[in-house]
């Protein structure tokens, strides 16, 4: 392994990409969305239940990315029950910020856990994957 794949891919992640499977496919959750990375072509599907009020109350995810996708996505699922769609869209657009070098860190528990790949462009996409399809599965 050369030293920047090291770099990029931490214990935590790894560890994190790991505890993704706490978050299981769930075939009776209503509603559904995917994304797909243009720039690595890693996916996620996520299926999702809301409560009366709009709010996350149940999600499980099929992964197919690497582990910075997997390590975002454990992110994104440890911290989404309670959420709405507003929530969600702009947690999505402060992520979209952050990885573009134009915003802080995103209010979002755990997501500094990706922070080593900032530099490295290709795998934003794979970063952004769980906010796209839970958008997708809530539109």
């Amino acid at each position: 392994m050369t030293a920047p794949a090291r770099t990029l891919y931490t214990p935590e992640i790894l560890g994190a990409a790991t505890a993704l499977a706490d978050f299981g496919w769930d075939e009776t959750l209503p509603l559904r969305g995917e994304a797909r990375s243009r720039s690595c072509g890693s996916t996620l599907a996520l299926g999702l239940a809301v409560d009366g009020e709009g709010r996350i109350s149940a999600l499980g995810l099929r992964p197919h990315a690497c582990a910075i996708g997997q390590a975002a996505a454990f992110a994104f699922a440890s911290a989404a029950k309670g959420r709405t769609q507003a929530d969600i869209a702009e947690a999505r657009e402060d992520l979209a910020d952050w990885l573009a070098g134009t915003g802080t860190t995103p209010d979002w528990p755990g997501i500094a856990l990706v922070e080593p790949a900032l530099g490295y462009p290709a795998r934003h996409g794979a970063i952004m994957l769980a906010w796209d399809a839970a958008l997708a599965a809530l539109g």
